[in-house]
């Protein structure tokens, strides 16, 4: 049986267990500040899929409108010509072979993976190494790509993926607690509609189920949909 901290006890009494609208949501979120570091707000949905078909996987990447208030580690896999520009655009890491191999050696200090159409299939072995640890290079998430330095540029700056898990909820980074309200709502609205648009066309019955924004250590409050 888990045992929640007495601070969390307090803020989830403070909490609807009704949905919200949105703007209420984000005014409560922001309202948690007893822990003493700027919390990174989260915002999920459920999503009426069926995940165990293909055709109904919801997965990708998107900027938003104002970033995420953090700047990611990227390396980029590419061919000689483009490794400065990559370097220069944000990459901590950029190459092919030297680079595959150091991750093949097990180095990981990073957090997204970019890799040119061009370079992939010497990356392809890297399967089974970042796989498991959800950084392997994919088209679905414009992680695989012929524009290696707009990627770079864009995930350094705080792109962020996502991707349906086996009950069907979404999860994403919105940005920090300490956001003005009205970034945080903008970055929001822009994920739903972002999610709306590449709804499966096989997805019967209602879309957007449930949704629910939280902080790192807070309770999380529903957003009515």
């Amino acid at each position: 049986m888990s045992v929640r901290s007495k601070r969390y006890e307090s803020e989830s009494e403070q909490v609807s267990k009704e949905p919200v609208a949105l703007a209420e949501a984000v005014e409560k979120v922001k309202s948690f500040k007893s822990v003493k570091f700027d919390q990174t707000v989260e915002c999920v949905l459920n999503l009426g899929i069926d995940t165990k078909q293909a055709d109904q996987m919801v997965r990708g990447s998107i900027s938003l409108p104002h970033g995420i208030g953090k700047q990611k580690k990227v390396i980029a896999f590419c061919e000689d010509s483009d490794i400065e520009a990559a370097k220069n655009a944000g990459a901590i890491e950029a190459g092919c072979d030297d680079l595959v191999k150091k991750v093949s050696d097990g180095w990981m200090d990073f957090d997204v993976a970019i890799a040119s159409s061009k370079v992939m299939g010497r990356v392809g072995k890297l399967g089974r190494v970042l796989g498991p640890q959800g950084k392997m290079p994919s088209p679905k998430n414009g992680t695989v790509t012929s524009d290696v330095v707009t990627a770079v540029a864009e995930f350094a700056a705080g792109k962020v993926e996502f991707r349906g898990d086996t009950g069907g909820n979404v999860h994403v980074v919105v940005g920090k607690q300490s956001f003005d309200a009205e970034k945080l709502i903008d970055n929001i609205e822009a994920f739903v509609s972002h999610i709306k648009k590449i709804k499966p066309a096989t997805a019967k019955g209602t879309y957007i189920k449930k949704m629910c924004i939280s902080a790192t250590m807070s309770p999380g409050v529903i957003v009515s949909v």
